[in-house]
């Protein structure tokens, strides 16, 4: 008896499930399923994404960096701080005026890091690609800042 009130309560449970499978309201949320996000090559050896508002105006922006293998960037800073949690792959961070990539940290995925504005720093992929979710507040402008 006890298997059948079980067996039951498990089917009205799954029955219940099955009902609320339906898409969301879309006046409540919107989503981008990973397929149809529209990335743009950068010609620094990184695609990009823009998820929310517009990096190159004032306001808040969230975009998807996805750096390729082997590419990095030189010294270089931002005007306003940058949050950044890494989605796959290790990337590489680097401070200074002075460019090397031999010195830099791997930052593996799920980190989180603050690029602080106006600070130098270097960033990129050595062996494989790397996905990160960049939020700051625009105008994002790069400012190179390499001594040589």
């Amino acid at each position: 008896m006890l298997n059948y009130r079980l067996l039951a309560t498990a089917g009205i449970l799954f029955g219940l499930v099955s009902v609320n499978a339906a898409a969301p309201d879309p006046k409540v949320l919107s989503f981008t399923l990973p397929d149809k996000i529209p990335w743009t090559d950068n010609p620094g050896g990184a695609s990009q994404a823009i998820l929310a508002g517009d990096p190159s105006k004032p306001g808040l922006y969230v975009v998807l960096t996805k750096w390729h293998p082997h590419h990095m960037s030189h010294p270089h800073f931002h005007p306003n701080d940058r949050f950044i949690t890494v989605i796959s792959g290790t990337w590489y961070v680097g401070t200074g005026s002075k460019y090397d990539p031999d010195s830099t940290t791997p930052i593996p995925a799920g980190s989180f890091v603050t690029h602080y504005g106006k600070q130098i720093h270097y960033d990129g992929a050595k062996d494989e690609e790397v996905t990160l979710e960049i939020v700051g507040m625009g105008p994002a402008t790069s400012t190179p800042a390499e001594v040589k």
